[in-house]
């Protein structure tokens, strides 16, 4: 498949938007953090790196070399908000399609039912919703007398989700083959829906253990805060000889492998 969808892309001479559209198009390969959110993210490293050279070291030292460690917070959380972004695009197509889906199933042709579709869009989401945007770039292409195909193309080679890209290529290969068109979009489009219905209905169900996850990443601290607060000096020992330092590095290396196995237990592939 992927195959494929490179010779379509090649077919239509797809490398990237044309200049002339008149709105520009959403790389969702990249995310862009604003000034605010790098201030906030480096300061919620330095924060992080503060506490972990708190609860394992008692040392500034430690704090110094964590630093670096620290100020790494904005590019995962950059990774982080940029598959967020894509899950909330792959919600709203799924919503964009069964729209377009419908009108096509009420006698539209493709163009107005693109049409339509973005202003159902534009009234569900908002002018700012992803695929609000995407409907109205696919929309100015067409005013230009582009191919509906290739702007579906073009977004899925943007956004990279295979729903997208699944979508294009039967699309493509649909008005190509000028079978019936209506048919095999509803039918597409009835198949990404249950997909991404499957999808939600596993993140509702996992959300009540990915709070108690986060509680449990930070109860190993409190627990430290805790016995400092109630009973001063009691971890002394374990920062001021080599075995203790030596004891709490073990410590913070079986907590951060936890961490992550946990992370990576969570985080579900469908």
């Amino acid at each position: 498949m992927p195959g494929q969808f490179v010779e379509a892309l090649k077919k239509w001479g797809v490398l990237k938007i044309q200049k002339n559209s008149k709105q520009q198009a959403l790389n969702y390969d990249t995310y862009i953090l604003s000034l605010r959110e790098w201030i906030v993210y480096s300061g919620q490293g330095l924060l992080i790196a503060a506490l972990f050279s708190y609860i394992f070291y008692r040392s500034l030292m430690v704090f110094l070399i964590f630093i670096p460690f620290g100020i790494i917070v904005p590019f995962i959380k950059r990774k982080e908000l940029k598959e967020k972004r894509l899950r909330q695009l792959n919600l709203e197509f799924k919503e964009g399609i069964l729209l377009l889906s419908s009108f096509l199933s009420a006698g539209y042709s493709v163009e107005n039912a693109l049409l339509s579709s973005s202003r159902e869009l534009s009234a569900l989401y908002g002018k700012e919703g992803l695929i609000t945007k995407e409907f109205q770039l696919i929309e100015s292409q067409i005013r230009i007398n582009r191919p509906v195909e290739q702007a579906f193309l073009e977004f899925a080679l943007r956004s990279g989700l295979d729903d997208v890209k699944n979508f294009a290529e039967v699309f493509s290969a649909a008005k190509r083959s000028g079978g019936e068109l209506v048919s095999i979009i509803s039918h597409t489009a009835d198949v990404i829906r249950d997909k991404v219905q499957v999808r939600q209905e596993i993140l509702t169900m996992t959300a009540s253990k990915q709070f108690e996850l986060k509680i449990m990443n930070l109860i190993p601290f409190f627990i430290v805060i805790y016995i400092d607060v109630t009973s001063p000096g009691f971890f002394q020992i374990m920062y001021t000889t080599g075995a203790g330092r030596i004891l709490m590095t073990i410590c913070m290396a079986i907590y951060m492998v936890a961490f992550w196995t946990a992370k990576r237990i969570m985080d579900i592939e469908i």
